[in-house]
């Protein structure tokens, strides 16, 4: 059973999957930064220096009453928040990341078409002759004036 699933966890695909995971979860974090640290603080001050993670809708007061300066206050409150900037900045994520994706592959399927293009066909020919290089049509060596 041991050497079974030995087997199955070195298989190409298991181990291709892993290593995607792995490099998915760090591909996340550095998304997530670049919307958090980069992104977002531009559009929020072309909004009038809106902080898009402190958006938020008070539900339900919580042992202290708002309203609150950040969503940070109102959850140390424990209030009951509906977290709409939060929504807004996971939203910007995640189009990151699928368009990030996009033109990985985009890229990836340019490559492979490269590789799989046919190759080119000749257009000359040796004359079996004299050797000289003549077009692939000609039927008549130029320089040996043999038939071909």
């Amino acid at each position: 059973m041991f050497k079974e699933f030995k087997e199955f966890a070195m298989r190409g695909n298991v181990v291709d999957m892993a290593v995607g995971i792995i490099i998915g979860a760090a591909f996340g974090t550095i998304v997530k930064s670049l919307v958090a640290d980069i992104i977002m603080p531009p559009i929020g001050l072309l909004l009038g220096n809106v902080d898009f993670s402190n958006l938020f809708i008070v539900l339900k007061e919580g042992s202290v009453a708002g309203p609150f300066a950040a969503l940070a206050d109102a959850q140390k409150a424990g209030a009951v928040t509906i977290n709409y900037g939060l929504f807004f900045n996971t939203i910007i994520s995640f189009i990151i990341v699928a368009f990030a994706i996009f033109i990985l592959i985009r890229a990836l399927n340019k490559l492979k078409r490269q590789e799989e293009a046919p190759a080119e066909e000749p257009t000359t020919k040796d004359c079996p002759r004299c050797l000289s290089t003549i077009p692939i049509k000609a039927t008549r060596c130029a320089f040996c004036t043999s038939e071909l």
